[in-house]
């Protein structure tokens, strides 16, 4: 295992920088999800750290060595792309098997590290399978292997799952967490995919436009965004974001004038209830009166849209009931509400 340190990376392509100056310190053994939308350097990031990509600023440190000019392979690293790369013409104990060859690691050595790998992934009986004969999740867990097999100090994934359907990506999923707690090895992930990150992460690192909103655990993430692009941007649906222009806002939910002016408030569709018997801790509950808009119907939950002051607000309840419709009330814990000034910054005072 190894940590990995980025000091203030950088990556430019000709005026146009891309990464900005990213500072990050990842522990021994730490599973770091790297999320944000396309186009927001999480992939040249991980390319970077990989080698597979120059730097133009910053440096990159895996252990206590800086890595900025070694090869790829000098880095001890292992990655799993978006497509499995496998060699179609070798069998699935072949393809495991190859970067061993490479490193010139003795037959009788090799088997065993590919028998460990493969036992570990339910391969066996795929070994003389080539990827023609596999499944899209069968092939992700071939590449996984290739990689796991060499033993690297880290594991690069980059999106590995998006081009398999939803079920087999819950099921990738499962494995990858399995992979590391039996492994135990230093991991970075690359996904534009929320559930993928709240599901595997011990930290998530939001990026935008190249530079870093926020880290933090998962529950922290969605718990207390620093801004409305994190409030926005982790759960779904999505945060409720209020615009305060109107005053009677600003009175309905309580939001009280301090030091620093909030402009708009968040709250998740999760923390607003049909009920005033769901809300936890009812010496902070409060409400609202709002119009029902439309229903949409998603297995055991349901998402309803209402019209509030001209604004259109989403709740998210397991509440069967159809009758719903006209003017409601719609209660919530006055803790729940975030508030954002105008910098679309949190205030947590």
């Amino acid at each position: 295992m190894a940590s990995v340190q980025f000091s203030n990376l950088a990556k430019s392509y000709g005026d146009t920088p891309i990464v900005k100056e990213i500072n990050l310190d990842i522990d021994h053994g730490e599973f770091i999800v790297l999320l944000g939308p396309s186009g927001c350097g999480k992939s040249t990031t991980l390319r970077m750290l990989a080698g597979l990509e120059s730097i133009s600023g910053g440096e990159i440190f895996i252990g206590e060595e800086m890595v900025n000019d070694l090869h790829p392979i000098e880095r001890n690293i292992a990655m799993v792309f978006q497509s499995y790369a496998l060699y179609p013409h070798m069998t699935v104990e072949q393809n495991i098997g190859f970067s061993l060859d490479n490193l010139k690691v003795e037959k009788s050595e090799k088997q065993k590290l590919v028998a460990n790998v493969v036992e570990m992934l339910e391969l066996t009986p795929l070994l003389k399978r080539k990827p023609k004969d596999l499944s899209g999740g069968q092939r992700q867990r071939v590449a996984m292997g290739r990689a796991m097999v060499r033993s690297p100090e880290v594991f690069l994934f980059d999106e590995p799952l998006s081009n398999l359907d939803a079920k087999l990506r819950g099921q990738m999923r499962k494995e990858i967490k399995e992979m590391h707690k039996k492994v135990q090895t230093t991991v970075i992930y690359v996904t534009h995919d929320q559930v993928e990150a709240m599901t595997l992460a011990d930290r998530i690192v939001i990026l935008n436009d190249g530079k870093i909103e926020q880290i933090g655990t998962p529950k922290e993430i969605f718990d207390q965004p620093k801004n409305t692009f994190v409030a926005k941007f982790i759960g779904a649906p999505a945060m409720n974001l209020i615009d305060l222009s109107n005053p009677q806002i600003e009175s309905d939910f309580g939001v009280s004038t301090t030091e620093h002016k909030a402009v708009s408030i968040g709250i998740r569709p999760q923390y607003l209830y049909l009920n005033e018997n769901e809300v936890k801790d009812l010496e902070q509950v409060t409400y609202i009166d709002a119009t029902v808009v439309s229903y949409e119907l998603l297995g055991s939950t349901r998402h309803i849209k209402f019209k509030y002051q001209d604004q259109i607000l989403v709740v998210e309840t397991t509440s069967n009931d159809a009758t719903v419709k006209g003017t409601v009330r719609l209660y919530f814990n006055k803790t729940q509400v975030h508030r954002f000034d105008e910098n679309n910054n949190t205030i947590t005072h």
